[in-house]
């Protein structure tokens, strides 16, 4: 079955960097769309990111990228803000088949 195993995340002070990383096995990665997204304390879980669209408020910050042979899609992170702060989810997708989520990682962004 397909599973998803993210890597990344922790503590990072506002203005830095953060790269998160979700690998894929047990299918055929190509038949999936993956995509980010992430869930604050108290808010809705929230699309940032796929292969062509950015959440508003992480426009120009933030990069969604793909590395087929290893099955793994990355999301770069750049001038961070503490809002950013939240557990960041990656998600695969194919129609007629069931979602699949990572186990979620958090990001803190804090001086």
């Amino acid at each position: 079955q397909v599973q998803l195993v993210q890597s990344g995340g922790g503590l990072v002070q506002p203005g830095g960097s953060l790269t998160l990383s979700c690998t894929f096995s047990g299918g055929p990665f190509g038949f999936y769309t993956m995509a980010w997204y992430r869930q604050a304390p108290g808010k809705q879980r929230e699309l940032v990111a796929d292969r062509r669209n950015y959440a508003d408020s992480v426009m120009g910050r933030f990069t969604f990228s793909g590395d087929n042979p290893k099955n793994t899609v990355y999301l770069q992170m750049n001038e961070l803000k503490p809002e950013d702060t939240a557990v960041y989810y990656c998600k695969a997708a194919r129609l007629g088949f069931r979602e699949v989520w990572g186990q979620g990682t958090l990001v803190t962004v804090s001086s």
